[in-house]
């Protein structure tokens, strides 16, 4: 198999930070991400994308893979050492999609079970030395990833893993609750293999409107040059559907009015986060004659 480079992948140096890495990934999943992107490949891309962060936002994954050195090159044939998988120390929990990996993705952190690939894993089925399958009862961590539309309106949501020696997936349902947010853990006790608890993460995916902030929204709205002076109302789209928002006379690019309510739902049945809109003045790039001569005396009178 080939070397990947998660660092080159992800458009960061080996010596970046955490926070560096954290950003870099979100960026880029906001580019790529199948749902908003217009790339060309973007699902190739973002599946990269989640990979190498997958491993780099982890300092014990992020340290082993930091072992094989500076030296490899993407594209480099890669062999892993005998015992390499169980090597490193204490057992790392999977996040992320199952089966969404590469080979090389495999190869360095697959051997929790000897034998068995990551499906194997999740689904509590691999083959230890003596050949003779076994079940493994540990709590697991899996990250599931949402559009922020599903988790505003919550309910149950169907999560589905294939085992490489099942034709058909395995699915458990996941009941959203009110008030969950980006990086919310759901427990569902013993779903994990073997009776252990299993773990699920929230993720929301990149959003092409809104900007998420735990239960806040943040949206940008173009006014026009008029409006921003003398003031009016202009609609926003919210998750519930368009409302009117008034406008204040003089307000300036990048200020932040504030929709009480239009959030995420909070837990416990209180009021919902809320959306704060920022506004951005929406410059006009061709003009008739008539309004070239109306700007040239509005810049008259501010001599």
């Amino acid at each position: 198999m080939q070397y990947r480079d998660y660092y080159e992948i992800l458009g960061v140096p080996r010596t970046a930070s955490q926070d560096d890495i954290r950003r870099a990934y979100r960026k880029l999943a906001k580019k790529y991400h199948p749902d908003v992107s217009k790339e060309k490949n973007a699902d190739v891309r973002y599946r990269e994308i989640n990979e190498a962060y997958e491993v780099l936002k982890d300092s014990d994954k992020r340290a082993r893979y930091d072992t094989l050195g500076a030296n490899w090159e993407q594209g480099q044939d890669f062999a892993p050492p005998p015992g390499w998988q169980g090597a490193g120390g204490p057992h790392v929990e999977f996040g992320g999609e199952w089966g969404n990996f590469s080979d090389f993705f495999r190869a360095m952190f697959g051997g929790d079970v000897p034998g068995g690939d990551m499906q194997d894993i999740f689904a509590g089925r691999g083959a230890p030395a003596g050949g003779r399958s076994r079940s493994i009862q540990r709590d697991r961590e899996v990250e599931l990833t949402l559009s922020l539309e599903d988790v505003a309106k919550g309910g149950t949501y169907a999560l589905a893993f294939r085992s490489s020696n099942r034709a058909e997936p395995t699915t458990l349902n996941v009941n959203l609750p009110r008030g969950i947010v980006d990086g919310s853990r759901i427990r569902l006790p013993g779903k994990a293999p073997g009776g252990g608890d299993l773990y699920v993460t929230i993720r929301i995916a990149p959003h092409s409107v809104f900007e998420v902030d735990g239960h806040d929204l943040i949206r940008t709205v173009r006014v026009a040059p008029a409006t921003a002076v003398l003031g009016g109302e202009v609609d926003v789209e919210t998750l519930d559907g368009s409302v009117g928002m008034k406008l204040p006379p003089g307000i300036q690019a990048g200020q932040k009015l504030r929709l009480r309510g239009r959030g995420l739902p909070r837990r416990g049945g209180g009021d919902n986060g809320n959306l704060f809109v920022r506004v951005e003045i929406a410059v006009p790039k061709h003009l008739t004659d008539r309004q070239r001569e109306l700007w040239e005396e509005l810049a008259r009178l501010e001599k």
